[in-house]
This record gives structure tokens, C-alpha cells and sequence, in this order.
């Protein structure tokens, strides 16, 4: 199907009908009772003769080919290039957000890109990319396109990766998963306060879906932690936070922390300072985190992948670019025999942290 003439607005079924005539949509913990004409809190999905719809199907707000590390994954296909995209809206108000300009859009002229699910997959296989993510802004308010683009890559052996706040309903967690095969989870705070506070939303179905992804799936899954001065970086919340990810989902799922930089509407906070970044990573490793990583800034030690037997540097990294490989083919420790978890190849992408902007147009049929 040519892209100009896609539906861009296309039936759901995660919702039901209330006494009162309105709507319920049941995607999110939100619960968005909405009537006629209505949108819900992401704006994507709305009210429509009586039904809830998904808006925005087959529009995107760009594609870009990235390296798998910016997502951040570290230990999915290292060294590969994935093609990128999102769409618009968010089922979170994060006042931080760093993607605002998309996540948080209410203009459709934002999504200036359209593109059918087999457009995306041929193109990510013309481009040499081994998998596609969903990202920018999360993929769950979109899901019924995701899953589409999704099925269209699996069938030419191109994998998927949701970057995702993980922030979404068993029944359609399950849908939506099946179609992955990698996961980065945006674990925002380690408190019910910051997650009503200041994203308007409750921190147990987050672990509940971390805890589905680990321990029901066969997903590949690493967490992100956004540092925010003041907000979430505190050694209590830290400790908290690493031993209940040891204790829940065990030693093997590696830890990003990440630095903030004002944006959105938290403009007046600070840069996160590199120290905290490195004492976050040291509490993890402290707690029984096997692969702690800082992000956002050039940290050579905090970026690279270590064996957590014998400390021999595994994978070094500069920024995106991979500077070091020590794995087997098996994907253990070249000097001690310890395996590593993670995706691997027996030998890394070549990537080198490019950014390619793409026009999709071109690989339509």
C-alpha cells in the first residue's frame, strides 16, 4: 500500500463503553473516559462514533539511522545500526522530558513523515539496519501501528526495540511485546511522589511491566534512569532502587544512568554533575548490578562493558563508537570463559555512532 494513500486513522480495541455514553480506553493505566470528539491525555487516540481510534497510523515525525547504543542498549547487536522513529503525543506529562517537542505535540504537522509498516521494514533492510525502534516518543500510545511495523520486520528478519516508559495495561503489554525483541525501559524515579509529582502518573505498573519483560518474555531488556538534581538522585533512592532491580529482575539487566539537562517545563534545574552519574553506577555495582553505565556524558569507563567476574574490559566504548571487543563467539569473557548477558554476534556492528536522517518516501513501493 502506497503511503499517500494509507488510513491514518484505523480502529483499537483495548476500550470499552460506560453507562454514561462515553468511552473508556483501557491502553494505559490512565483510563481515559472521554466523549464524542474527545482525545485522551496523549492526544493520539480519540472518540470517534462511538469507538476509540488510533490518529496518527502511518505518520511519523522523522526516521533517522542511529547507532544501537544511543538508544541506550549495550547489550543488544553493539556496533549495529537501528532505523529510529516515533510519532507524536505521550501517555506521561513528565515536566523533564527530553523528547518534548514530539511527545508532548498536539500538531499533527509534526508528523511530517508517513510511511506503511512494509515501507519501514524494506527500508530498514536496504539501509543495513538489523532492527527498528520505536522511540522519540513512547510506542505504547501507538501500538496498533507499532505492532504492524513490527510483524512487517520480523518477516525479513529485522528486529524491533520499544523505547518505552513502560507505562501500559497487561492485555495490551502482552500484544505489544510479543512483537519485540528488545527492550529499553525509562525508569524514572524510585518514588510514588516523583511519578505523581511530576509525570502524573504511579510508579507500581512500571515494575509491574519490568518485572512481566524479565521474567514472562523473551525480551531483551535494559532500564534507564534519568538523574535529576534534587528529584531522584539521592544515595537513598538509589539504593532502593538497584537492590529492588537485583532482587526483582536480577544481576544480569544492565543500568543506565543518565544526566538531565534542563528542558521542558524544568528549565531553572541544573545539569546533572558527572559525580552523581558515577555514584549512581557505583551503588548499582555496590548492590549486585553486574553492567552500570553512566550516559550523556564522555566517560570512557562508565560507558564500557565490563566482565563481572574477572573485570577484564569486555566492550570499550567511546561516546558510540566501540573501541574495544573482547568476546568470544559464544559471547563470554575472552580471558576468563565468564558469558556475558546480552544479544551478541560474534562480531560487532561497524556503526561507528553515525546519524543518518532518511526519507522514506524512497523505499516505497
Amino acid at each position: 500500500m502506497m503511503a499517500d494513500t494509507m488510513k491514518t486513522v484505523v480502529p483499537t480495541h483495548y476500550w470499552h463503553r460506560l453507562e454514561d455514553g462515553r468511552v473508556q480506553c483501557d491502553l494505559c493505566p490512565r483510563f481515559c473516559r472521554i466523549k464524542e470528539g474527545q482525545r485522551g491525555l496523549c492526544f493520539v487516540r480519540a472518540c470517534e462514533q462511538g469507538e476509540i481510534v488510533l490518529t496518527t497510523y502511518g505518520r511519523s515525525s522523522g526516521f533517522c539511522v542511529d547507532p544501537i547504543e544511543k538508544k541506550p542498549l549495550n547489550h543488544f547487536l553493539p556496533g549495529t545500526p537501528v532505523l529510529s522513529f516515533g510519532t507524536a503525543g505521550c501517555n506521561l506529562t513528565c515536566r523533564f522530558c527530553q523528547n518534548w517537542d514530539m511527545s508532548k505535540s498536539r500538531e499533527m504537522d509534526t508528523l511530517a513523515d508517513q510511511a506503511a509498516p512494509e515501507t519501514i521494514a524494506r527500508a530498514a533492510e536496504s539501509l543495513g539496519c538489523r532492527s527498528v525502534a520505536y522511540t522519540y516518543n513512547d510506542p505504547v500510545i501507538f501500538l496498533e501501528y507499532a505492532v504492524d511495523v513490527a510483524q512487517a520486520c520480523r518477516a525479513r528478519g529485522v528486529k524491533s526495540v520499544a523505547v518505552t516508559a513502560g507505562y501500559i495495561r497487561p492485555e495490551p503489554r502482552a500484544e505489544f511485546f510479543s512483537w519485540m525483541d528488545a527492550a529499553n525501559v525509562d525508569l524514572k524515579g524510585f518514588s510514588e511522589d516523583f511519578y505523581h509529582r511530576l509525570c502524573s502518573g504511579h510508579l507500581q505498573p512500571v515494575l509491574e511491566t519490568l518485572d512481566y519483560l524479565v521474567h514472562e518474555t523473551s525480551v531483551w531488556v535494559e532500564i534507564t534512569n534519568l538523574l535529576i538534581p534534587g528529584e531522584n538522585d539521592s544515595d537513598a533512592e538509589l539504593e532502593a532502587m538497584t537492590q529492588w532491580v537485583v532482587e526483582h529482575l536480577g544481576p544480569d539487566v544492565p543500568m543506565h544512568f543518565t544526566a538531565f539537562h534542563p528542558d521542558y517545563k524544568m528549565l531553572d534545574y541544573p545539569v546533572t554533575p558527572p559525580d552523581t552519574l558515577t555514584r549512581a553506577r557505583a551503588i548499582a555495582l555496590r548492590n549486585g548490578v553486574r553492567h552500570a553505565y553512566t550516559g550523556n556524558v564522555h566517560d570512557d569507563a562508565g560507558g564500557s562493558t565490563y566482565c563481572h567476574h574477572c573485570g577484564h574490559k569486555l566492550i570499550g566504548r567511546d561516546w558510540y563508537v566501540l573501541s574495544d571487543w573482547n568476546l568470544t563467539d559464544a559471547g563470554a569473557c575472552n580471558r576468563c570463559g565468564t558469558p556475558c548477558a546480552g544479544v551478541f554476534e560474534a562480531h560487532p556492528g561497524s556503526w561507528d555512532g553515525r546519524r543518518l536522517p532518511v526519507r522514506l518516501r524512497d523505499f516505497a513501493a
